[in-house]
């Protein structure tokens, strides 16, 4: 008897997710990823709630505790470099429960427990769909069309999958009013244990240091930039420096490093909103169904609803369709809440306004005088926004 077959487009951190715990079921299981090889850029990103459960059924937990950012505390700054405020970043028996790690990093390790049962083939997409009651036939850019029982989109923002079975882009994705890059420093950067953090009035800028090689994120608040390209990176530079230049602390050194770096990550923050994540046997999954979150939920999201998904259609290989439905009525419990508390998020992470700044900083510093934690005062401020 034939396995049922499993199309994944997408290695980031759903893909292979997915694909290990289809294997374990018994399918066949094939991953393509545009990219020539995985992508060692982005924010660090946390694992946690059901997210740590699926890394430990998938025996990675170890590796990523290894691999874990250990950030202590993060600190907001002023323009002369002076400390604000300084806010641990968890309890000693929150940290048991999470682990933040850059995304690259756990995008790499989940490639690893995946890699030895599932196909992967790199520098390959999807470019055409075309479905019937018994499968889907795939068109790929550099392959042969072959036939798969079901295809999952899990290829993140701006979704190959969700534009050819489900619709253009600008039908689903509403910007959030903001713009993030992120870029390496030189490993020879001295590091801290901190991470830092200066705000003007709708501009952020945050220096993360992870395993000794340190992150530099840009964040800002803009409206939709009239022909915005994800990929010109070009444009992305001169954004950076018209969002940036004249601003204080390390902006200068910072600036001029993402203008001259090659590995340069920049992207609009946006929320994916679709009334249904699946149309007979192709499904979404991952930021490709539901991006919202700001505070790195995103990556713990992504790993829960794989793992749901996997064992929806592991549980019904003969209805994939019905399989697929279930797997969105139960992941969709975990991603609403989060892409309602987004938008307030970012509030505090990025202040419109100087007195948004200062009021935010107030409370900062009563926090960390009272023993509070930099998630907790997230928390606090979604529910109070």
């Amino acid at each position: 008897m034939n396995r049922p077959a499993a199309l994944i487009s997408g290695a980031g951190v759903a893909g292979p997710t997915l694909a290990w715990g289809l294997a374990r079921a018994g399918w066949a299981v094939t991953v393509v990823e545009r990219a020539r090889d995985l992508r060692s850029s982005g924010n660090p990103v946390d694992v946690r709630g059901a997210a740590l459960q699926v890394a430990e059924r998938m025996g990675v937990l170890d590796a990523l505790r290894r691999s874990g950012t250990r950030v202590r505390a993060v600190q907001l700054v002023d323009g002369a470099g002076r400390q604000l405020a300084r806010i641990p970043t968890a309890s000693r028996r929150e940290a048991e429960r999470q682990v933040e790690i850059p995304r690259g990093v756990l995008a790499s390790v989940l490639y690893e427990a995946a890699r030895d049962d599932a196909e992967f083939l790199f520098d390959e997409s999807v470019v055409a769909l075309a479905q019937d009651g018994d499968g889907v036939e795939v068109a790929f850019e550099r392959d042969a069309p072959r036939r798969f029982d079901v295809v999952i989109g899990a290829d993140g923002l701006h979704s190959a999958v969700r534009r050819l079975a489900f619709g253009p882009e600008d039908d689903f994705l509403r910007h959030m009013g903001l713009y993030v890059a992120t870029v390496f420093l030189a490993e020879s950067t001295p590091v801290s244990r901190d991470v830092q953090m200066y705000n003007r009035p709708g501009r952020a800028l945050a220096v993360h240091p992870v395993l000794g090689r340190p992150t530099v994120a840009f964040m800002f608040r803009s409206p939709v930039v009239p022909g915005f390209d994800h990929r010109d990176t070009a444009q992305h530079r001169r954004l950076l420096v018209a969002a940036f230049a004249g601003g204080g602390w390390r902006t200068p050194e910072l600036l001029d490093r993402a203008c001259s770096a090659p590995d340069l990550f920049f992207d609009a923050v946006a929320e994916v909103r679709l009334p249904a994540w699946s149309v007979g046997r192709i499904a979404l999954v991952g930021d490709s169904a539901a991006a919202a979150s700001f505070l790195g939920d995103g990556s713990s999201l992504a790993m829960a609803g794989a793992a749901t998904l996997a064992e929806e259609l592991a549980a019904d290989p003969g209805d994939p369709a019905a399989a697929l439905r279930r797997y969105e009525v139960r992941h969709r419990r975990r991603t609403d809440p989060v892409q309602r508390a987004a938008t307030r998020g970012s509030r505090l992470l990025v202040p419109a306004t100087a007195g948004g700044i200062a009021a935010r900083n107030a409370v900062a510093r009563l926090w960390s005088a009272t023993g509070g934690a930099a998630q907790a005062l997230l928390a606090r401020g979604n529910a109070a926004a």
